[in-house]
């Protein structure tokens, strides 16, 4: 099922979300296959639970071809649950960025460029992986929805902020995450 997705400015996107703790239960794995139908219905690259009005610690990522990030190299569609994020080294790298969340609108917003991160996947499995560059990046990114933060916080210098269409009029339509 399509969820309707929240927008910046809905306080419940400013929360810190909870634990999952029961992974048994069957509404974890409808909350899962709700969050990938919407996912892929707006073409998105990455969905977090608050991002749907659910304060959990759920993201879900993962992409083979994106039109909105042509140029991105695949990334695994993966499901993490209770991340942990650790950055493999100081080293960042600034990125445009957009989100379902802020529709409309992109910004160039420094990352960490190596990352490892961590967490269980929907059947409390352990996951644990190094990665870099965009697929770190879009990581990030779901992360900080578990945070309460949106990715407009993050940028360092508001005159690389603004309309997707002004800022780059060959792509079309929406920014997404």
């Amino acid at each position: 099922m399509i969820r309707p997705i929240l927008k910046m400015g809905d306080p419940r996107l400013l929360r810190h979300a909870e634990p999952v703790t029961d992974f048994a239960n069957p509404a974890l794995a409808e909350l899962i296959a709700d969050m990938f139908d919407t996912m892929h219905a707006v073409e998105g690259v990455g969905l977090a639970a608050p991002q749907i009005g659910v304060n959990l610690q759920l993201v879900i990522f993962g992409f083979g071809k994106n039109a909105r990030y042509p140029d991105a190299p695949a990334v695994p569609e993966t499901i993490l649950i209770n991340p942990q994020l650790t950055p493999l080294s100081q080293e960042t790298e600034d990125g445009w960025e957009g989100c379902l969340s802020v529709p409309g609108l992109r910004g160039l917003v420094p990352r960490w460029k190596l990352l490892h991160y961590e967490g269980m996947d929907q059947f409390g499995n352990r996951i644990s992986r190094d990665v870099e560059d965009f697929h770190a990046r879009v990581v990030q990114h779901e992360v900080d929805h578990l945070e309460g933060i949106l990715y407009p916080i993050r940028i360092k210098d508001m005159t690389q902020f603004g309309y997707v269409d002004v800022l780059f009029p060959e792509l079309e339509a929406d920014s997404d995450e």
